[in-house]
């Protein structure tokens, strides 16, 4: 049988990065393509300890559970959201299956086909395909390293009059940059006066480099969940591991509720057990600590990177040191295309991101996203050499 598949679906583009990992099946090499968390951290111990904790607790650890999410986790998570200034309710609050599904369900409650949404110019990949498959109009707005610029934000609210502003201030992926203060409170107050909703996704937050550093959040800065301009994502796949697939969203009471609607209509709720086996990870494992295990690694990591990359000695291949996250964002020479590049590159058994996908509109075909989180030592120092062999053809042929 032939299938006609709905205007919806047609609309979805494939992931780069899966289309890259497609093309290293069976071979031996070296990716700093994923946004792939360092798997020798993961607290697997504790994870087990947690689990079992949760089976030792009675029959309906395997019952269907709340469409919001697991209470005590959410009370728990409400608290430490206030170590950060950020005061929320557990009924402002709803868990999802990872980040992404926040942003698709908000998605879904706030806009029809054919609004207008503003993002940074680079932004998250996946969250441009959930914009582009919802069939919202993506309007790019200029960005440099310290964050979305607020001027030409405001111009384009005035002309487009979008109904959501999407943002990833801090460590963004694929860039890495943190917004300054200035820039933070210039698109809340841009939000406030022109009425327009911001969604505020921070999956890397925790993972700053600098333990003394602050870069408070625009949910913190607004100072409410209900109410609020700002509705807040984030996730424990970075801080703990992906696979547990869970993450919240924080907003106000009325949105939150209508994401509730909808998240019945996908999937009644998101995985119980794994919401239970968090709930007892965080009362029994100190979550903060092995953060900071993980800050201290890819920190060192980051700047082996940086190392590697430094003595080449190229004078065209530009890039800011990342301040947290996961990623180094390469400037690479004028009319050099990083898809052709990452071909070569393949070739020799090692893989990274063109950063042509994260633009919403003409993309800066010269650009590359390396992770410098899942590698390191001397299989980092050979994923760059080969790296830097590709590039150093291509370079040779100007």
């Amino acid at each position: 049988m032939e299938y006609r598949f709905s205007n919806y679906v047609e609309r979805l583009q494939s992931s780069a990065v899966r289309d890259i990992l497609k093309l290293t099946q069976g071979k031996e090499i070296i990716s700093f393509a994923g946004g792939l968390p360092a798997e020798e951290l993961f607290p697997i111990d504790a994870v087990r300890e947690a689990a079992d904790r949760v089976f030792r607790s009675g029959k309906n650890t395997l019952q269907y559970g709340l469409t919001e999410g697991f209470m005590p986790l959410r009370e728990q998570l409400c608290a430490r959201m206030a170590q950060k200034g950020m005061h929320v309710q557990p009924d402002e609050m709803i868990m999802t299956t990872g980040s992404q599904q926040a942003i698709d369900l908000i998605t879904r409650v706030l806009m029809e086909p054919g609004d207008i949404v503003l993002v940074e110019n680079p932004t998250y990949l996946a969250s441009l395909q959930v914009f582009n498959l919802s069939g919202l109009d993506v309007v790019p707005v200029a960005s440099d390293k310290d964050g979305m610029i607020i001027a030409e934000a405001e111009r384009l609210i005035k002309q487009h009059k979008p109904r959501l502003i999407y943002v990833v201030p801090t460590f963004g992926n694929p860039t890495g940059r943190v917004w300054s203060m200035e820039r933070r409170k210039g698109l809340l107050e841009l939000s406030h006066r022109y009425g327009v909703p911001i969604l505020e996704d921070d999956p890397y937050g925790d993972i700053k480099f600098d333990i003394n550093a602050d870069y408070p959040t625009l949910f913190s800065l607004e100072g409410k969940a209900d109410g609020g301009n700002v509705l807040y994502t984030s996730t424990f796949s970075k801080t703990v591991a992906p696979a547990l697939r869970t993450g919240w969203a924080i907003g106000s009471r009325n949105v939150i509720s209508m994401m509730a609607k909808a998240k019945q209509a996908a999937d009644l709720h998101s995985s119980s057990l794994d919401q239970q086996t968090l709930d007892q990870l965080l009362r029994h494992f100190s979550l903060d600590d092995h953060i900071q295990v993980i800050r201290q690694a890819y920190g060192d990591r980051m700047q082996q990177m940086q190392k590697l990359l430094s003595q080449q000695g190229w004078s065209d291949v530009k890039w800011i040191e990342p301040k947290g996250g996961m990623f180094l964002w390469l400037e690479l020479p004028e009319g050099l295309d990083a898809e052709a590049l990452l071909r070569a590159a393949v070739k020799k058994n090692v893989a990274f991101v063109p950063g042509s996908s994260f633009y919403a509109a003409e993309p800066a075909r010269n650009t590359a996203r390396l992770n410098f989180t899942y590698t390191q030592g001397e299989r980092m120092a050979t994923g760059i050499s080969r790296f830097a062999e590709a590039l150093n053809e291509f370079l040779a042929r100007r």
